[in-house]
């Protein structure tokens, strides 16, 4: 039975790559910060993919602890990650920061799952046939990259920016996984605009107001998780270091193939995450 950790896998996409792929037999392991949703998670995906091969660990992708423990309990019980699917993302419309002061959206969806990944790459490395599928976003079109701004709060914070920014970094992180490990199938995928809680978090008022209403209108989260499910799990998948959508391969933006700075982003992540480790 193959072993598959989801981040994020207590809801959303997250939820629904984790019950199809437990209904196509896998054992899943889903990652999330808050244990009693956690915990809740797992009895609803054991039901619904009639699959007991189902458990929960606890990461906070903000805080750069919380993750090198996740990672330490994934490694005491287990010998092999087949598959890692860095899932978890937020959207905040307002400047804020990790534990480690790093703006909030480029440490969660990219810092905190670049050290996770790290983490467990024996494990990965342990599996015949590994994989790591990286949920970015189409948005990532629209992204500049700026390190300057990563520690340093902004005049005027535009989460949209930030977040375009992040869903870049998960492109960038995707190649360069693909260079350095080409045993390991990598890709990184856009879902879909699915009508998630994503809207729904930490974001303001007006914020939330607009999201609930164009909710009704985005792709369920069953859809919004088909190229997950497939990245994952199917034989068709034989290229790395790809941006997907709709379960095809499809080109990324052009700075996502800046070879230089996906060096660059790789080099600084190593290097900011030894300061506090």
């Amino acid at each position: 039975m193959k072993t598959v950790l989801i981040t994020g896998g207590n809801s959303g996409i997250g939820k629904a790559t984790a019950i199809g792929l437990a209904k196509k037999g896998f054992e899943v392991i889903i990652a999330c910060r808050n244990a009693n949703k956690g915990q809740k998670a797992v009895s609803e995906i054991k039901k619904a993919a009639n699959n007991e091969h189902i458990s929960l660990l606890i990461c906070d992708l903000a805080s750069l602890k919380s993750v090198e423990r996740c990672a330490t309990n994934f490694k005491s019980k287990y010998k092999q990650l087949d598959i890692l699917i860095n899932n978890a993302g937020l959207f905040v419309d307002d400047y804020k920061t990790t534990e480690e002061g790093f703006e909030y959206q480029f440490g969660v969806n990219h810092l905190g799952h670049f050290r996770l990944t790290n983490l467990l790459l024996p494990t990965i490395l342990a599996s015949e046939t590994p994989r790591i599928v990286n949920v970015s976003s189409a948005i990532h079109y629209q992204a500049k990259f700026d390190f300057d701004c990563l520690r340093t709060a902004p005049e005027k914070y535009n989460g949209m920016n930030y977040y375009a920014q992040s869903k870049l970094a998960n492109i960038l992180f995707t190649k360069g996984l693909a260079k350095r490990y080409p045993k390991i199938t990598t890709n990184a995928l856009h879902p879909g605009v699915v009508g998630t809680s994503i809207g729904n978090g930490d974001v303001t008022w007006y914020f939330k107001s607009i999201w609930n209403l164009m909710k009704p209108f985005l792709i369920k989260p069953k859809k919004g998780a088909a190229t997950s499910i497939y990245l994952a799990s199917s034989d068709e998948v034989n290229v790395s270091g790809k941006y997907f959508e709709k379960q095809q391969e499809k080109r990324s933006s052009k700075l996502s193939d800046d070879a230089d700075l996906a060096e660059q982003l790789w080099h600084y992540s190593e290097g900011v995450i030894e300061q506090y480790t």
